[in-house]
């Protein structure tokens, strides 16, 4: 399934330097941590900025006989604790900006949970819905083979992101295993079980962000049992999230996705939602259905009256535009980049507590790293051993975070930052510089 957006309030001229720019926002927020750390000029020349950027246009016959070409991304922002790690995105929107953000994030993501890689992150400008399933896996494999130094399961290593899939994933292994001409399963990951993949790696994301949340609602002396929820976005994280909490009895009254948001006061069957989004690829026709409303305007979602609000869809939906008017208790942030910088000043002035991507959609990674090290093994463990394992790197990543917040007095997104920073800095120092 789709991760799938909803634009924000067009901003005026008066609220302009709200940046869109999700390198120039991710920039800040790093800023931010480097300012109560003290670094010096070198020590951010180091780290901040990307190591490799790669751009490539990628020629495709379609089914009629015909040759079109794509541009596709790579940027690679840093290896200094480990092979690089990230997924690649098949969408009509990616931009190289964007795609330099999210290796960025990447690569602090996996230093807040302290697994041995650092960030990358890939896109094609392509609607992969307008292209048949032959001419997906041909784009597939030559974004992969255009780009074939690049990858390899200790130089960088993709994984499923928005619109792709463990099938994509399993094209890019078979392009890179017959390339060299032998079986490497470890140079992707998010990949089907048959192929290497890891039990538990579809829903990791979504459950990560969930032990996340339970720590944070045990902070702020709440409970899980009855806490209301709203969901923006319906793909992989959004459906995945909600169909948990559901589980564990928290009460879901919102949840968008491309056909609108849809709401029950009394609560949504969030499992019958995922089942239904599960055979349709999308909502359309739900609230006919089930006999559920819809709202006449999808954004006042993210403005809704509730303990929780999970943004699980695109970048740059919480702005100055309408961080004023977010009520919600506890920010979990689903998505990469979901609020803009000058948005998270304002609920941090509100006392919004927001668990930053960094931290709280980080389940996905670590579970790719955990099917990564059983890839090169060749031994795989039980869905039970691999969910164990996550809750504990993510209650321990929480827990540092939340001290780092104390320490500092700074919210959680420049204590997860000030982490990052830390591990990745020290092993860059450490290595030196290859002269």
């Amino acid at each position: 399934m789709k991760e799938e957006s909803y634009g924000v309030h067009e901003a005026t001229s008066k609220i302009e330097a709200d940046s869109k720019n999700a390198f120039e926002n991710a920039s800040k927020q790093f800023d931010a941590a480097a300012r109560v750390l003290k670094l010096t000029p070198d020590q951010i020349a180091v780290i901040k900025e990307p190591r490799k950027i790669f751009e490539v246009l990628l020629p495709v016959r379609m089914d009629d006989g015909s040759i079109r070409t794509f541009k596709g991304y790579r940027v690679i922002h840093s290896t200094a604790r480990g092979p690089a790690k990230g997924g690649v995105r098949f969408h009509p929107d990616v931009t190289l900006d964007e795609v330099k953000a999210l290796a960025f994030w990447m690569t602090f993501k996996c230093a807040v949970v302290d697994i041995p890689m650092g960030g990358s992150k890939g896109g094609v400008i392509v609607d992969p819905s307008k292209l048949t399933l032959g001419e997906l896996e041909r784009l597939s494999r030559r974004y992969f083979a255009d780009l074939i130094e690049v990858f390899g399961p200790d130089r960088d290593i993709p994984a499923p992101d928005v619109n792709t899939n463990p099938q994509v994933m399993a094209w890019f292994m078979d392009t890179y295993s017959m390339h060299f001409c032998n079986f490497e399963p470890a140079v992707v990951t998010g990949k089907p079980l048959e192929l290497g993949g890891s039990k538990g790696r579809t829903a990791a994301t979504a459950q990560g962000i969930v032990y996340c949340l339970e720590e944070a609602l045990k902070n702020l002396d709440m409970r899980i049992q009855g806490a209301t929820v709203a969901i923006q976005g319906f793909g992989n994280v959004g459906s995945n999230t909600a169909k948990i909490l559901h589980g564990l009895g928290a009460k879901i009254v919102g949840i968008s996705d491309i056909s609108g948001a849809y709401w029950e006061d009394d609560g949504l069957n969030a499992s019958d939602m995922f089942s239904y989004a599960l055979l349709r690829k999308t909502l359309t026709g739900y609230g006919a259905k089930a006999g559920v409303r819809q709202l006449d305007d999808p954004r006042k979602l993210l403005e809704a009256d509730v303990d929780v609000l999970v943004p699980a869809a695109l970048e740059n939906q919480i702005t100055v535009a309408n961080a004023e008017r977010v009520k919600a208790r506890i920010l979990a942030e689903g998505a990469n980049g979901p609020t803009t910088f000058e948005a998270d000043r304002i609920l941090d002035k509100r006392h919004v507590f927001v668990i930053p991507d960094i931290l709280c959609n980080a389940g996905g990674v670590t579970v790719s790293y955990l099917e990564w090290v059983q890839n090169r093994m060749g031994y795989y463990w039980s869905e039970e051993r691999i969910n164990e394992d996550l809750k504990n790197i993510m209650i321990r990543a929480f827990q540092a975070v939340l001290e780092t917040s104390k320490t500092y007095n700074v919210n959680m997104r420049v204590a997860a930052f000030i982490i990052g920073i830390q591990r990745v800095l020290r092993a860059s120092e450490l290595r030196g510089l290859y002269a």
